[in-house]
């Protein structure tokens, strides 16, 4: 199982935005494609909005290209419950890569 580099923290009555980025990941000129499938095991929280970044985004103080990156809505949860949430989506390179990627959300 592969893990985004950083635990993410929400309030349990908090709904917040998540952008993770692959821009590391991809090939110069290679994007992200189609809409990611994103679900935790649980089904304890509500995920949406689940796109391709289509503009530029800054993650972490560093600036992401548009396509190299996936953001999504959570809401809800149990507080004091680290949940993991899967990540699966594809690029559009001739060789295109398959990412099964995961992120860690704790709920406080």
């Amino acid at each position: 199982m592969v893990y985004a580099t950083q635990i993410r923290s929400k309030g349990s009555q908090e709904t917040r935005n998540v952008a993770v980025s692959y821009a590391d990941k991809v090939e110069a000129g290679e994007l992200l494609t189609g809409t990611p499938t994103i679900t935790d095991s649980t089904g304890d929280l509500t995920l949406s909005n689940k796109v391709v970044s289509t503009g530029s985004l800054t993650i972490n103080g560093v600036s992401v290209v548009a396509g190299a990156a996936v953001t999504f809505t959570v809401a809800g949860g149990t507080a004091s419950t680290t949940y993991d949430i899967r990540m699966q989506f594809g690029t559009d390179a001739t060789n295109a890569q398959t990412f099964d990627d995961h992120v860690q959300l704790e709920v406080l």
